[in-house]
């Protein structure tokens, strides 16, 4: 940024709604060349489109998909070739959106950059997500349908098999996250899911390092772990489960040390922080620095429904991270995050908030 940016910049900063008229009669310049000075602190994330919005600090932009989750309970152990009894709800769900809803309820500042369908489902989840996140990136696309998620929860509230329709990813391309980049230069984090096409993510990993931006991933599947670059360079935090560690590891992952052979083989791939989730077992993680560990916390008081649990430990990790906590820190604060979750019969848990984080990583560490 140079002398006439700082000097606009510092401008726009006392007066949200001064004209560019009146900055040119300010700092004696065309109105010409402040539009391109303009355009150019647009481009640097220094300011945000239209009406000089400004960056807030420590933001979070979350990247990928927003859906509508349906949940089918099991009443009794699940049987082949006959109709099963199920108590059937539906919520807002997409590994991006709940992670950002998390941060949200948290009390981080958090933006969404996420595709939905011209439909009501879209409409509804852009609106009840709007609550706590900002979805100004966010599109409605004409001529598509929202992408769902249906899982089926065994009578132990477990996930038995899942299906996803998320076709309308496909439709993001290199232009649309281009028109969005001042909202993503702007920020301190990005986190993906893997819902948009490979070459997307691809662009935004590669883009960010060149930028300085961190990135974090989030898997939302196995199969779609290909999309991920096989060169993990530009990473911060890569955040998996066993059997997804086990797929990008080429590793079985069973115990102790196949756990931490796992680790290591991903981080030589040039990611910076790698957790791996363990279920009941609590994570491991191991960064660049040399730091590794396991880590295990008192068990929740009750467990409701493990669905959005890996979403919320996510979110409670970034946000520790992000506030320049350690490693070893930033995991307490997504399994209290996750512990909290799982006490809750909803994917976001209501209850989520600093205050009950805070008590809950107290009582489990």
């Amino acid at each position: 940024m140079n002398e006439k940016e700082s000097q606009i910049l510092h401008l726009i900063k006392d007066n949200p709604f001064i004209t560019q008229n009146e900055i040119a009669g300010k700092l004696n310049l065309s109105r010409s060349a402040i539009a391109g000075y303009i355009s150019s602190l647009t481009k640097q994330g220094k300011l945000l489109g239209r009406a000089y919005v400004l960056p807030e600090g420590k933001r979070i932009v979350c990247i990928g998909g927003a859906n509508m989750d349906r949940k089918s309970s099991l009443e009794k152990a699940f049987r082949l070739e006959t109709s099963n009894p199920v108590q059937t709800t539906s919520t807002l769900g997409g590994v991006a959106r709940n992670i950002a809803e998390n941060l949200g309820r948290i009390g981080a500042d958090v933006h969404l950059l996420t595709v939905v369908g011209d439909d009501r489902e879209g409409k509804d989840v852009l609106a009840r997500t709007g609550e706590y996140v900002k979805i100004l990136p966010s599109l409605e696309i004409a001529g598509h349908t929202t992408g769902t998620y249906t899982a089926i929860l065994d009578e132990h509230g477990n996930m038995a098999v899942a299906f996803a329709d998320m076709g309308i990813y496909d439709a993001v391309d290199i232009p649309f996250i281009e028109k969005r980049w001042s909202h993503i230069a702007a920020s301190s984090m990005v986190l993906l899911d893997t819902n948009f096409p490979k070459e997307i993510i691809s662009y935004i990993i590669g883009r960010c390092a060149d930028e300085g931006i961190p990135v974090s991933v989030v898997p939302v599947s196995i199969p779609k772990l290909d999309r991920l670059p096989e060169n993990l360079s530009g990473l911060e935090w890569l955040i998996l489960n066993r059997e997804e560690a086990e797929v990008l590891s080429g590793l079985t992952v069973n115990d102790d040390e196949s756990v931490r052979a796992a680790g290591a083989k991903i981080l030589a791939r040039g990611v910076r922080h790698v957790i791996i989730t363990r279920s009941e077992k609590g994570l491991y993680f191991i960064n660049d620095k040399g730091e590794e560990g396991f880590l295990t916390g008192q068990p929740a008081d009750s467990v409701v429904d493990v669905t959005g649990a890996g979403d919320s430990l996510a979110a409670g990790i970034m946000l520790g991270a992000i506030e320049g906590h350690s490693i070893l820190e930033s995991c307490q604060y997504g399994m209290s995050s996750a512990s909290i979750t799982i006490q809750s019969k909803e994917t976001v848990s209501p209850s989520l908030n600093r205050l009950s984080l805070e008590k809950e990583k107290e009582r489990l560490f």
